[in-house]
């Protein structure tokens, strides 16, 4: 399609989703949503400098999200909304399922739409599900993942089983430690050891929803070993472009 006179006014063009990162230097294989392929359509990054996983874990989890020194403490992630949005981009999330807590923050920052956490698929999962099931979500850490986390995100804590990696030294090395290497497969057979340990004894999961954005490249192997639906960031990052780059059907009447 020829096109006609263009407006510019950013550095990079032909994105549509930005993407808020914790900052860490451990590897990112395909699937994770901070490697760009990932995705068969481009996103933009931005590093949120200084907030480590177990920064925006821990330390933000354990301060009262209504107070002064919670809204001073995510103003690095404030101000990287705001950088994508003049960047030109539609719509924000990040790469954190525990940014659920500054969702409300970031709406409030900028003029799109922001999608903050993994787990706002939940109920978008359940309604999916007979009235007696359940989502289990796997979590990086269980013991930080909040009723404060969920009712910003509009779950409702008995809608879901919650599971996390603690005790993955695979994981932990890499996801809280920042070690520069990863054996995959060890990573990937503590992922699959978790959901196991998740759906053992609860018929009553209906689906899987893996909260971590370090987790979706061991999606497949979860999927083949218990037989559920497992959903992930890359769903949302997907579906949140989808919805902001629309393209003309091509079939035929």
């Amino acid at each position: 399609m020829r096109q006609g006179v263009l407006t510019g006014g950013h550095n990079l063009y032909g994105h549509r989703v930005g993407i808020l990162m914790i900052e860490g230097r451990f590897p990112r294989p395909s699937g994770a949503i901070g490697n760009a392929s990932s995705f068969p359509f481009p996103v933009m990054h931005h590093i949120v400098k200084g907030f480590s996983g177990s920064r925006t874990v821990r330390d933000l989890g354990s301060l009262d999200p209504t107070t002064k020194e919670f809204q001073d403490a995510v103003q690095p992630w404030v101000d990287g909304a705001r950088y994508l949005e003049g960047q030109g981009c539609r719509a924000i999330t990040t790469s954190c399922g525990f940014a659920a807590l500054f969702q409300r923050h970031l709406l409030e920052a900028v003029d799109i739409p922001v999608f903050a956490s993994s787990l706002m698929l939940v109920p978008f999962i359940s309604a999916t599900l007979q009235r007696n099931k359940r989502v289990g979500v796997i979590t990086a850490e269980a013991s930080s993942l909040s009723s404060r986390h969920l009712e910003a995100v509009s779950i409702d804590p008995s809608a879901v089983y919650v599971v996390g990696m603690e005790g993955c030294s695979e994981f932990s090395a890499t996801a809280w430690e920042d070690r520069t290497t990863l054996d995959f497969p060890a990573a990937e057979n503590e992922a699959l050891e978790v959901a196991k340990r998740l759906v053992a004894g609860r018929p009553d999961i209906g689906a899987i929803l893996l909260e971590c954005s370090l987790l979706p490249p061991y999606a497949a192997a979860i999927q083949a070993e218990i037989g559920l639906p497992v959903f992930d960031f890359t769903h949302m990052v997907t579906l949140v472009h989808s919805a902001c780059a629309r393209t003309y059907f091509s079939g035929l009447l």
